[in-house]
């Protein structure tokens, strides 16, 4: 039976797990896993996806990527690909070193982001390899919680969602993680699918859906979206980059935000670049826009007309 094809737009977020092949240990010693870590910053500057966790546990992977351009396919088969072939010559083997194809979870980042990173973060807890998630040096965890850097890792996104500060942040992080720590694994992010789940309600699929169906039309034109959105608002272009705290501007920008996520062939960092906002900024005002809509019709109102106007082919 032919497998089917993942569901793919920019901006899209997945949980990957890549598992041994027959169950067998990936990683041998520290110097896999730094090959392995090195490999996912290349593929990373090649392919200008973003990586928001990772959990390398002996036997299997956990990632959660979130694509631009490039497919998930294309990525995790450079990965995969480059990986084995370092190890096989290291090890003087061949064969496999995966099991088949990753499996995938297509997630809802808004309900499920925080819940899938503090799930892989607590893997090796649950597996007895440490007692606690910081002392784990495999993982992204202490990026989060103690400012641990590395140069392919986002974490702003995240903490975002706990505080602007990023020291209340991550003391708020923490406390979120460890409220877990005893509890038994969540098999829904665990498993995956071959032909990659969903981790969201019929709202997100049907959202997904018509990202796939709207990315294979021609792009809109983000620069006219600019300034339709600066006439609707009364803003100068300029002023979207001011770092000041204008509510008119700010909803510009949030609209801004909320349309491109919308549009599914524009993306946010394309919108960073040319506002010089940060991305994890926009995406937030985005989220916080999208969810008022839900408690104010008439600004849902609003949003939907342009959404017609400037999406619409």
């Amino acid at each position: 039976m032919a497998r089917k094809t993942r569901i793919h737009y920019p901006g899209a977020v997945y949980h990957v797990i890549l598992r041994g092949n027959a169950g067998q240990n990936v990683f041998r010693e520290d110097q896999d896993y730094l090959r392995f870590n090195r490999l996912i910053g290349e593929g990373h500057n090649l392919y200008k996806h973003r990586i928001h966790a990772f959990c390398l546990m002996p036997n299997h992977v956990h990632l959660v990527i979130q694509v631009e351009e490039t497919p998930l396919s294309k990525i995790m088969q450079n990965l995969s690909q480059r990986y084995t072939s370092w190890f096989n010559r290291k090890n003087a083997v061949s064969g496999h070193v995966f099991q088949g194809r990753y499996k995938a979870n297509l997630i809802d980042a808004d309900p499920y982001l925080l819940e899938v990173i503090r799930y892989i973060h607590l893997n090796p807890v649950r597996a007895g390899l440490t007692s606690f998630p910081e002392h784990y040096p495999w993982s992204s965890d202490r990026s989060y919680s103690a400012d641990a850097k590395n140069p392919w890792l986002t974490t702003d996104w995240l903490l975002s969602l706990f505080s602007d500060n990023q020291r209340q942040a991550r003391k708020y992080y923490k406390r979120f993680l460890y409220e877990e720590i005893g509890e038994p694994r969540r098999i829904e992010f665990h498993r995956g699918s071959a032909n990659g789940r969903i981790l969201g309600n019929e709202r997100f699929l049907e959202a997904s859906l018509e990202k796939v169906h709207r990315n294979i039309s021609p792009t809109p034109d983000i620069e006219k979206m600019i300034q339709r959105i600066c006439n609707q608002f009364k803003v100068k272009e300029k002023d979207l980059s001011n770092a000041g705290k204008n509510q008119r501007t700010a909803k510009a920008r949030a609209m801004l935000g909320w349309l491109v996520r919308e549009s599914g062939s524009l993306t946010l960092t394309e919108l960073g670049k040319i506002l010089k906002r940060d991305v994890s900024g926009l995406s937030r005002a985005a989220t916080l826009l999208a969810k008022k809509a839900d408690r104010d019709e008439s600004l849902k109102t609003i949003m939907e007309k342009l959404k017609r106007d400037l999406l619409s082919r």
